[in-house]
């Protein structure tokens, strides 16, 4: 299947000529007054939050953007600053949403490729869990009338069409679908995770020297904007990127479980690199596959190492460890004892629930890549994880 279909290529060369007259300072201040006009509010509290996102624009803008790269980072900041401003506003509006309580919530984390999708869904899934779904994310508000909801779902339901229509292998890669649950990198604002659309040697520096409270903070404001007046459920939530900050997640959410996912890199690192070869190539001009796997091989190994220099220092049982195989392979027989570790309590109807959620197409196993595309060998990978493979031996058996 196409990484890039014909129709992403005839879009790029229409939108060509537009490029020769961009403008970036003009358009991230026409994105910024946009946010503010659509959302009412105003930038008050957001100061930092709007210059450092700025420092992630100009170096979107110096990696070397396509027509289309141009238009999604231009369209996904100022989604962002529109989120932003909703978030701030209603919370000055509403004081008491600060006092929202996000009690005990699951962190599952992992490398990328880990079932970390697979176990957040199953577990999100669970009466009394709730995880932020897709649509809530792009457009995090208290509740709204079921127009104004409708509206939300079909815009975000047009922006994953639109996804697959320029690149028909995402929906191999990772299916986007605006009601179901998704990762929290769409509240968080910087990491790793912006470094799939473009190689950004500068940001990833940035990144290393950043303190990001403020980014777990809005995280938490998101999550109490989302819980506000309606039902409490247990937050259950994804991403990767905590690997890079387990101290924050417990520091920021007192009380919270990490489930961390376990397989090997050697077999991880293709699929990641591959994932971030299609995303870097719907967003830059030229795409070179040897650098997507120096690069993802570095961020990778840093993430697990930082985790596990962590992870001694987080209150007792506050990290779950959850073997590949236990989710992918056989969640009937492992599913219920990572419940109760995590204080839940495991029922019929999740068991009932597993053969649906563990179907899959045949078409969902048509992902095909090789690390050596991406100038890497299984040695390599090995010397980069040191005994990081023991740890994945040890949780496997």
């Amino acid at each position: 299947m196409q990484r890039l279909s014909s129709a992403a290529r005839a879009m790029n060369v229409l939108l060509a000529p537009r490029g020769a007259g961009r403008n970036p300072d003009r358009a991230w201040d026409r994105l910024v007054n946009q946010a503010l006009e659509r959302t009412g509010g105003d930038t008050a509290g957001s100061e930092a939050f709007i210059a450092d996102y700025r420092v992630l624009f100009d170096d979107f803008i110096d990696a070397g953007l396509s027509p289309l790269g141009w238009l999604s980072v231009v369209g996904e900041a100022r989604g962002r600053m529109e989120n932003r401003f909703r978030i701030k506003r209603l919370i000055a509006e509403r004081p008491e949403i600060t006092r929202e309580r996000i009690e005990a919530p699951i962190f599952v984390t992992g490398l990328p490729r880990t079932a970390t999708t697979l176990t957040h869904n199953i577990i999100a899934g669970s009466q009394g869990h709730r995880g932020p779904l897709l649509w809530e994310l792009h457009y995090t508000d208290v509740e709204v009338d079921a127009q104004t909801r409708a509206e939300r779902v079909k815009a975000v339901g047009r922006q994953t069409s639109g996804l697959l229509k320029f690149s028909p292998i995402y929906e191999l890669i990772h299916p986007l679908y605006p009601e179901k649950p998704e990762e929290c990198v769409y509240i968080l604002p910087h990491g790793v995770h912006q470094q799939t659309r473009a190689t950004m040697p500068r940001y990833r520096a940035w990144l290393e020297a950043r303190d990001f409270r403020a980014d777990y903070q809005y995280l938490k404001e998101a999550l109490q904007v989302l819980q506000y007046a309606r039902a409490k459920a247990r937050w259950v939530l994804k991403t990767p990127e905590h690997l890079n900050h387990l101290d924050l997640l417990v520091e920021t959410f007192p009380g919270a479980k990490i489930v961390w996912t376990h397989r090997d890199p050697v077999t991880v690192l293709g699929s990641v690199c591959s994932l971030v070869e299609t995303t870097s190539m719907l967003h830059m001009r030229r795409v070179d596959p040897l650098q997507v796997g120096r690069l993802w091989l570095d961020v990778l190994s840093s993430a697990t190492e930082k985790g596990r220099a962590v992870q001694p220092l987080l209150p007792a049982g506050s990290v779950v460890h959850l073997p590949y195989h236990a989710v992918a392979s056989d969640p009937w027989a492992h599913l219920p004892d990572l419940y109760r570790r995590l204080g839940a309590e495991w029922t019929a109807t999740d068991e009932g629930r597993l053969e649906k959620v563990m179907e899959r197409p045949i078409r969902d196993r048509r992902h095909e890549y090789t690390l050596g595309r991406y100038g890497l060998d299984p040695d390599q990978v090995e010397r980069a994880f040191g005994d990081y493979l023991n740890l994945v031996t040890s949780v496997n058996r």
